[in-house]
């Protein structure tokens, strides 16, 4: 090859161009793909379904033994059925933690963030995928145990239909509550970055603090109770509000919970963003 051939062949780049950051969907996809081979995730999961429709199965099949003593007038079949929700709220806060905590445990939030450098977007693309995970098995277990405790109502015909007024929305509602018990547990992961303390300030929020409120003075439990997040959250799959003139209605108290698991998930946010892996 003579000189100017040399000099007229193209110079071949030393380095293959950069294929572009990743974006958010590959984001969705790699929270998608943690998430799913997580063993501990289908344990979770697993136990918040058989729990919270055992419960419901338990609460359902007490009720019908005791027909007779049951005041028809205020008695709230969905909420009986759904009955299990009040401690398949504390499960999936377990997991809405360790959605983001396990990484910070195990060193891997140093890998994902080498891979999405946007902390915004990482961030964000976890906390959808996990919702999207709650919200699911939320529907599932909500519909099942609705399902099975009308049957085991039925035989006294204690029993409603989703056709009743309130009753779709309170079945719907309570998968809905426990996206948002998880999302407040997320946000308190982020903001903790060490799972026994989310999980600890995530139950201390939806159960401890529950329970102090029976402990102040009536006059002013009718101010605080309303207020609380498991509390107000819960009149969502609630068909017959039982103090309506205290206590806020289904939507307006399910979005008091949201605001709790937003101004969470806000300040994780931030604090993600500003500190270091």
């Amino acid at each position: 090859m003579t000189t100017t051939q040399l000099a007229a062949a193209p110079r071949q780049p030393l380095l293959t161009p950069a294929a572009g950051r990743a974006g958010f969907a590959d984001a969705l996809r790699s929270e998608f793909t943690k998430i799913r081979s997580t063993r501990s995730t289908y344990w979770t999961l697993l136990a918040l379904v058989v729990v919270t429709i055992g419960i419901g199965a338990i609460a359902s099949y007490g009720t019908a033994s005791h027909a007779s003593q049951v005041d028809r007038a205020s008695f709230d079949a969905t909420q009986l059925s759904l009955g299990g929700l009040y401690v398949g709220q504390l499960v999936i806060a377990v997991l809405g933690a360790l959605t983001i905590t396990s990484e910070y445990s195990t060193g891997m939030i140093r890998t994902s963030l080498a891979v999405q450098p946007r902390r915004g977007t990482l961030f964000a693309a976890k906390a959808v995928v996990f919702a999207v995970v709650s919200l699911v098995t939320g529907l599932v277990a909500s519909f099942a145990s609705f399902f099975i405790g009308q049957a085991l109502l039925s035989s006294h015909h204690l029993n409603v239909t989703l056709s009743q007024p309130n009753v779709l929305r309170a079945v719907i509602g309570g998968a809905l509550f426990l996206t948002a018990c998880g999302m407040l547990a997320y946000g308190l992961g982020a903001i903790l970055r060490h799972t026994a303390g989310a999980i600890t300030a995530a139950i201390g929020l939806l159960f401890v603090l529950t329970v102090l409120v029976n402990f102040l003075p009536g006059t002013w439990q009718d101010h605080v109770n309303k207020w609380m997040p498991a509390i107000a959250g819960s009149q969502v799959w609630v068909t017959k509000a039982s103090s309506p003139e205290t206590l806020f209605s289904a939507w307006a108290g399910l979005a008091v919970l949201a605001g709790y698991a937003a101004i969470a998930i806000v300040a994780g946010l931030v604090l993600f963003r500003t500190r270091d892996a």
